[in-house]
């Protein structure tokens, strides 16, 4: 067996640059609880359940003598990472739901100890409106990207209708979901396509470094574009759709679950910032949309993971895309468009090189600047865009945790400096789209309202199609 000392590994390159005084990023993972948690069950999770699953999360980053960051096996104490705040008892849902929200907006600001593992459970044991109690995962960005530390999460968890059996997601198709291999890249197109591909890559390339550094999005109702944004206090919202319903508008219009979605989520943007300013409908403004470079369909085990090389399982492998968030026309506009234009674009985009050519210059950036100065382009990236979007996949079948069936899961990042981020995902048969905005600058209300206006009126659009149309 081997000793907290003996058991160390070196810090990815991303796991530095998630980590400085700049760009400090964080996961969070929420899971809700039909029945009400028990602090014994969130105790018997840290020592058997979560600990095991990675070295990262019993170790800190050092400066070894070289001068080479590494992960450094320490001592696990619960009490320093177990947090179970304390409410007024006998309240209503109303009030527990306020004390919920000002709580999570209070953990999404604050930094961990980095003397300490860079992660943290927070035990909420009261009810809220939607559960009856609420498992908080917080996880540093640098032990791993959202692919892993969710992956991480969900091997932690059971099927509820036979434990035995690993839970099922749905499948993605490489063609519509996933960048191309970067080894049959060009085996896959014929010379007029490749050529293409290739200008399309160099031409998104290049605005990709110019949206980086030099072009900001205009100031409007969903970018206050202040400084250090990322520091301002935030809040967290939630909105549900059903994923059948989100399915059925994919069938009528040919395209994928993520098309759909973003295409709502779009189209929302448009209308929110509409009726707030009549010119900002028109305003420049991207959507930056975060993906995984990992040439794979879905999670793997734990066992899986750690098989082989431990920073292919748990590094960083993300890449991002500037999608310009289409305009309202003029005049009365089809809001399908909206849907037709994500899809063009982000296919587009993603069929291409851009995501590697992304990677590779963070790389070379790295490798020529440092990790400090990879921090700064990312933040740059960020904060020049009006929008983060990310995506994860979530399990068909309900789960259960240590006894726990799970009602709901949802995710979203922090430490970003952007006035809006976007993060979803689907399980069972709900897709949970979750929101962190800049408190005081994003009217919460009025931008839910017309994001289930957009989608209520995509969803009518799209089933009004005749069958004979569809695609």
């Amino acid at each position: 067996m081997d000793t907290l000392e003996d058991v160390t590994q070196p810090v990815s390159p991303s796991g530095r640059f998630f980590n400085t005084q700049l760009l400090c990023a964080y996961v969070f993972g929420f899971l809700e609880s039909e029945v009400p948690i028990e602090f014994s069950q969130a105790n018997y999770l840290f020592q058997h359940v979560f600990l095991p699953v990675n070295p990262r999360f019993s170790s800190i980053m050092v400066r070894d003598e070289r001068g080479e960051m590494k992960w450094k096996r320490v001592e696990v104490k619960s009490e320093d990472h177990i947090k179970v705040p304390t409410f007024p008892e006998n309240e209503s849902l109303e009030l527990y739901d306020q004390y919920f929200d000002d709580y999570v907006s209070m953990i999404l600001m604050e930094r961990t100890p980095q003397d300490k593992p860079l992660w943290e459970i927070h035990v909420i044991k009261y009810p809220t409106s939607n559960a009856a109690g609420t498992l908080i995962f917080k996880l540093h960005h640098a032990l791993g990207d959202g692919y892993s530390l969710v992956g991480a999460l969900l091997s932690c968890l059971q099927r509820a209708d036979d434990p035995s059996l690993p839970l099922s997601f749905p499948s993605r198709k490489s063609s519509a979901s996933s960048p191309p291999s970067k080894k049959c890249f060009f085996l896959r197109f014929p010379p007029f396509s490749t050529m293409l591909s290739c200008f399309n890559s160099i031409k998104d390339f290049g605005w990709s470094i110019v949206k980086s550094s030099i072009v900001e999005d205009d100031k409007t109702p969903i970018r206050s574009g202040e400084e250090g944004v990322e520091s301002l206090p935030c809040v967290l919202w939630n909105i549900s759709f059903s994923l059948d319903e989100v399915k059925k508008i994919k069938s009528k219009l040919g395209v994928t679950v993520n098309d759909v979605i973003t295409g709502v989520i779009f189209y929302g943007i448009r209308l929110y910032m509409q009726d707030i300013d009549v010119k900002a409908g028109k305003a420049n403004s991207t959507g930056l949309v975060m993906l995984s470079t990992r040439n794979i369909g879905s999670y793997q085990s734990i066992q899986e993971m750690m098989k082989g090389d431990s920073e292919s399982a748990w590094g960083n492998h993300i890449s991002f895309l500037h999608v310009p968030i289409p305009k309202l026309s003029q005049g009365s506009s089809n809001p399908l468009e909206f849907v037709w234009k994500a899809q063009k674009i982000i296919k587009r985009k993603r069929s291409s090189f851009t995501v590697y050519l992304i990677e590779w210059l963070l790389d070379m950036e790295l490798k020529l600047r440092g990790h400090e100065a990879v921090a700064k382009h990312i933040y740059g990236t960020l904060r020049n865009s009006s929008v983060v979007v990310s995506n994860l996949i979530g399990p068909m079948e309900p789960m259960v945790l240590a006894n726990h069936p799970v009602k709901g899961l949802y995710f979203t990042m922090s430490g970003g400096p952007e006035s809006i981020n976007i993060a979803v995902i689907s399980y069972t048969r709900t897709l949970r789209i979750t929101l962190k905005t800049q408190k005081g600058f994003i009217d919460e209300k009025k931008f839910k309202f017309f994001i289930v206006k957009a989608f209520e009126v995509i969803s009518k659009a799209a089933l009004e199609i005749p069958s004979k149309n569809k695609g």
